[in-house]
């Protein structure tokens, strides 16, 4: 475990509180904001300078807009909280009599206002899940600890530390009751400041593996650490995962004396997306949101993000899902999430294909015929292509997404496929991989759309397709079109497959659909 408050810039946090600032600290689900929280509480408590406490208040998000429910609910938490971790019974007692004489509306107000003065020192209150609470439910309690800022610090908390997925100014809050969109920066215009609960560092993640070794004496190679690094970016929750699965999940690694390997993080990798754990299947969720799917989409199509809205891109960063790096175009978070996006959007796909689709692309001794392989795709497309492009819900990657459902039918049970996808690239990389080390088979493609009014993607396709191979030390190749020009004929009628040559000097299958 990492040191929770090293996660924070301390100077600049603790600047804040003595400055009496209200501020946000969000970051993505299951980051590790909770447990640093905690772990700032009790260092804020033990060192006595304030009285600090963290509080969830999810329990309001059940009674959504109904304030006479949710801001009961809310205050009980605070009081319980502060029961809890500052031995305070008396702040349950203060509840109960500020929730039988105050307004909803004013009833936080009036609870905090009190509480504040049962108490010598400056309080801090951390606030979790404030993006949880919805509509007029929000937006009361956004407006109540606004209306209290200048009542602070003996009459109010002197610091109140909103924690969240998103930054507070994101909010585009419905209010029922007044018939409107409200905007958080509008209903808590004190804050100060947005901090953002940053992702570990390489070096975090080699040093909690090398904490595992440490303990119990088992290595993990350096292939394997870089490897989680890779996978994860450093992600909290997939790095734990992905460790956890390795070591404890796979039986025969709970032996200590084995060491853990590369291709052992490959497969607990492939484990985690198929068991879809909860963290990944919230993941595949949001992908459903229009929100989400304009910032996606282009990034899986390789197209321009021209005219993407910015508020659409802070969401899908504040959620996670993608990043941003200076002097870096926006790119998916992480390549497990890369990996998961295109296979979720062709599940779809996959659950369509036809019962009586019966592969037939193994050689007798269990190794991938490509030429069958080809067959196989060029009838699968021309019978089932056209049909199945409805079922994707992105339907500017709907052939890709089509292709890849073709393709994890091949591999499963029997091998991965990496995909690659870059803003402005206009291509999707996708690398086969099948069988057992060392006798890994892989099979290159390319996958590129033209569409209407752009010329023929074919010539750049090949050399870009060359400089892939040449990354991966193969030779020949799959480079496949899918023609998205209107006015064509049947994909049954202008499916074709033939063997070019690249500028290079390969041979190259081109797939044209």
């Amino acid at each position: 475990m990492l040191p929770p408050t090293a996660r924070f810039d301390m100077d600049e946090i603790m600047n804040l509180i003595r400055d009496r600032r209200y501020f946000v600290l969000h970051a993505p689900r299951q980051t590790g904001k909770t447990t640093a929280l905690f772990a700032l509480m009790h260092k804020l408590n033990a060192e006595g300078e304030f009285r600090a406490l963290y509080a969830n208040i999810e329990t309001g998000q059940a009674a959504r807009e109904k304030i006479d429910e949710a801001l009961p609910a809310i205050i009980e938490a605070i009081a319980s909280y502060a029961n809890i971790w500052l031995k305070d019974p008396d702040a349950r007692v203060l509840a109960q009599t500020v929730l039988k004489n105050s307004s909803p509306n004013s009833a936080l107000f009036t609870f905090l206002d009190l509480w504040c003065q049962t108490s010598p020192k400056p309080t801090v209150l951390f606030l979790d899940e404030i993006d949880s609470l919805v509509g007029d439910t929000l937006i009361s309690v956004l407006r109540q600890l606004r209306a209290g800022y200048t009542n602070r610090p003996h009459n109010f908390p002197q610091t109140i530390i909103l924690c969240g997925v998103r930054d507070v100014r994101d909010y585009r809050i419905h209010s029922s009751s007044e018939k409107a969109v409200i905007t958080g920066g509008s209903a808590f215009n004190v804050k100060s400041e947005s901090l953002r609960l940053g992702d570990f560092t390489k070096a975090d993640v080699y040093t909690l593996l090398q904490q595992h070794t440490d303990a119990t004496g088992q290595p993990f190679t350096p292939d394997a650490m870089h490897q989680i690094w890779h996978y994860s970016q450093g992600q909290p929750w997939l790095v734990n995962a992905l460790a956890r699965e390795v070591v404890y999940n796979m039986r025969e690694n709970r032996d200590r004396t084995v060491t853990i390997t590369a291709p052992m993080i490959d497969e607990a990798k492939e484990r985690l997306i198929i068991r879809r754990d909860t963290h990944l299947d919230q993941l595949a969720d949001k992908l459903t949101e229009p929100r989400v799917r304009r910032v996606i989409e282009p990034i899986v199509a390789g197209e321009e993000l021209d005219e993407l809205n910015n508020d659409d891109t802070q969401y899908a960063l504040d959620l996670g899902l993608i990043r941003r790096s200076v002097g870096v175009p926006l790119a998916i978070a992480n390549p497990i999430y890369q990996e998961i996006i295109p296979r979720e959007l062709s599940q779809t796909a996959q659950d369509s294909i036809p019962a009586q689709f019966s592969p037939k692309w193994m050689t007798v001794d269990g190794k991938l015929d490509e030429a069958k392989m080809l067959a196989m795709f060029l009838d699968f497309w021309r019978q089932h292509g056209q049909p199945l492009l409805r079922t994707s819900p992105y339907s500017e990657v709907a052939a890709q997404v089509v292709f890849l459902a073709f393709l994890q039918r091949v591999v499963n049970g029997g091998g991965y496929i990496d995909r690659e996808y870059a803003i402005g690239s206009r291509r999707m990389d996708v690398l086969v991989r099948f069988g057992v080390p060392p006798k890994v088979q892989r099979l290159a493609m390319e996958l590129k759309v033209w569409r209407q009014g752009r010329k023929d993607p074919t010539a750049q396709g090949l050399t870009q397709l060359d400089q892939y191979l040449t990354g991966l030390g193969l030779d020949t190749g799959w480079l496949v079109i899918f023609d998205q020009r209107a006015g064509l004929p049947d994909i049954e009628d202008r499916t074709s497959a033939e063997v070019v040559i690249s500028p290079a000097g390969r041979h190259i299958t081109l797939i044209r659909a």
